[in-house]
């Protein structure tokens, strides 16, 4: 991540001759895909703890893409839950 915040950086001041900017816009692009590739890794392994039914906990993989809709689901919960308690 770095290496492409200097590369931002110095592609910016705009002090490089064109060659050197194509090659350095080059280069960031491949520390973009490769800093894109890391998150895909760090998101695929995100964990949750889990309360099993006998009171214990466990860890789990976290789906992304379903946690969205669970989270809407989840908000719907909370609304009726709040309903219920006035």
């Amino acid at each position: 991540m770095t290496a492409l915040e200097t590369v931002v950086e110095r592609l910016e001041r705009g002090e490089l001759s064109l060659e050197e900017s194509v090659r350095l816009f080059e280069e960031g692009v491949h520390l973009s895909n490769a800093c894109k590739l890391e998150l895909e890794k760090a998101e695929g392994r995100i964990q949750v703890l889990v309360e099993t039914q006998g009171g214990g906990v466990q860890v789990a993989e976290m789906d992304l893409e379903d946690e969205d809709l669970d989270a809407d689901e989840d908000d719907e919960d909370l609304d009726d839950e709040v309903e219920d308690e006035e």
